[in-house]
């Protein structure tokens, strides 16, 4: 057993109200700089959609990932090493602007400079690569609340393989419904962009899982933005290197929370750490399709578990890093209790931030149907777990997205949600006493009545400490001595950060 840590990130999609401030404090730290303008290291989608850049997910075209052969054997879906040198100088697989958007701004200066007129003077838009006039034609969140258009819902590659009559529900979730899917960096287990480089720029930290760039190292052959999945690598046209979202480690050294993480209205995003068998990440990535899932969880060890804390300590996990994987939100919901799932597992890279399936709206919606059943009033909660299937947000959509397509993980979740909310309801609305009923339906999925209130009080009622639970990372530094600018010999912010963390 080789124990590693890996700071984790887990999103609570039922609260998400998207409304991307978690994008903006990104852009405003990280990406407000030439050559980045059309970076989201941070960006929040409108589900069902195409996302940012537009189809990520359509891996027939992108070659994002890995594959399994028929032998069981995991390769890259963009290339073998032999081909990765005839792609080196033209690579169809990569996204172009077009896909994501050409970053503009606008000529303010004809507000001002304008002659006098009879006509109000307007600022065109002009693009910020070429500073050219320019016709907007798209953005990174064109779709945005669906964009007042059904195309882009339509188009979305996850509703592959729904069949008609799910399809029927979409359609008219397309009017109505939709949720929200905001996505960073995953810091893979098996990274594709890692395997993809040719100049070994891209490492995975070992320290927290972080994977993160070595720009002195970068030749700019952005086989990483190819190879990546979730298309969450990107290629700054100004100095010719790779970027990615680098989980604001400098934050998370000094025990704060990353900028989307802090700055996120709805609170839905929790962190800590997780411990995994670095041993078995071979096997898992190699499990056929109806397996993944499982050993991808599966991976994730017990920090409470005396063998796993002896095996920790001897990968040189001090105590500080397994008492904060004991106090990790995030290993609560992920496997305490089962709530939440990573993204896309199918891909293969096994994606260590996790998300926690939306639910909202179903009660009203099922309870229409109930209402001819004409049931005891104490017996309408347990038909309401059984009714799933009739929401307005299909299980197999969100199958696609979390589990492979297996809509049982899915059903699972959602039946564990709506048992917690049906039993509040009855006990803060309704004034119901604890009772048989009350304790037999969280029996149903599988929770006690004390774990229920700890679900409860961690979703609704978290406190920053709650929600962010760092490790001691024994750094001297804070954030306002990195950005001093008489601390190191000139080199500042994003600077010194990179001189401070070179690659091995």
């Amino acid at each position: 057993m080789k124990v590693r840590a890996q700071m984790s990130m887990l999103f609570h999609l039922d609260k998400c109200i998207g409304c991307h401030t978690c994008s903006v404090a990104c852009k405003n730290l990280w990406t407000d700089r030439k050559g980045a303008e059309y970076m989201w290291w941070n960006n929040v989608e409108t589900r069902p959609g195409t996302g940012y850049p537009t189809g990520w997910e359509d891996q027939e075209h992108y070659k994002g990932g890995w594959r399994r052969d028929e032998k069981g054997r995991i390769k890259l879906k963009l290339h073998s090493k032999a081909g990765g040198l005839g792609k080196l100088f033209y690579n169809p697989s990569l996204p172009e602007l077009d896909d994501y958007y050409d970053p503009f701004t606008f000529k303010y200066g004809d507000l001002f400079d304008a002659p006098q007129g009879d006509q109000q003077p307007t600022a065109i838009p002009i693009s910020k690569i070429t500073g050219e006039p320019m016709k907007i034609e798209s953005g990174p969140n064109w779709d945005d609340d669906l964009g007042g258009s059904d195309t882009y819902a339509k188009n979305d590659v996850s509703m592959e393989g729904v069949d008609a009559a799910v399809r029927a529900q979409m359609e008219e979730l397309e009017r109505v419904v939709f949720n929200y899917l905001p996505r960073i960096c995953n810091h893979c287990l098996n990274p594709a962009c890692v395997g993809a480089c040719p100049s070994g720029a891209i490492y995975k930290r070992g320290e927290d899982g972080v994977v993160l760039v070595n720009e002195d190292k970068c030749r700019g052959w952005r086989m990483c933005v190819a190879a990546c999945p979730y298309k969450k690598v990107y290629y700054n046209w100004s100095t010719g290197k790779s970027e990615k979202c680098i989980l604001c480690f400098p934050r998370m050294e000094t025990g704060q929370a990353p900028a989307c993480a802090h700055s996120c209205v709805g609170r839905i995003r929790y962190m800590g750490v997780l411990l995994y068998d670095a041993d078995k990440i071979s096997d898992m990535v190699s499990k056929p399709d109806d397996e993944l899932l499982d050993a991808h969880l599966g991976m994730i060890l017990d920090p409470h578990d005396p063998d796993v804390v002896k095996a920790a300590a001897a990968s040189g996990i001090d105590d500080g890093w397994i008492d904060a994987a004991r106090n990790s939100p995030v290993y609560k919901f992920v496997k305490e209790w089962g709530m939440a799932l990573p993204l896309h597992s199918e891909y293969r890279t096994g994606a260590m931030m996790f998300y926690i399936p939306p639910m909202s709206p179903v009660v009203s919606t099922i309870e229409s149907n109930l209402v001819k059943l004409d049931l005891p009033e104490e017996r309408k909660d347990f038909e309401l777990l059984d009714q799933l299937d009739k929401a307005r947000l299909p299980i197999k959509y969100l199958a696609n997205l979390f589990s492979i397509g297996d809509e049982e993980p899915i059903r699972r979740i959602l039946r564990t949600m709506l048992s917690i909310r049906t039993y509040k309801r009855r006990q803060s609305l309704d004034g119901t006493e604890l009772d048989a009923e009350t304790i037999e339906m969280l029996a149903q999925v599988g929770l006690s009545v004390n774990d229920a209130e700890d679900i409860y009080k961690l979703t609704t009622l978290p406190t920053i400490e709650d929600r962010f639970v760092f490790p001691p990372y024994h750094r001297e530094m804070s954030i306002e001595e990195i950005n001093d600018p008489l601390a190191h010999k000139g080199e500042t912010g994003l600077g010194y950060i990179q001189a401070a963390h070179r690659g091995p």
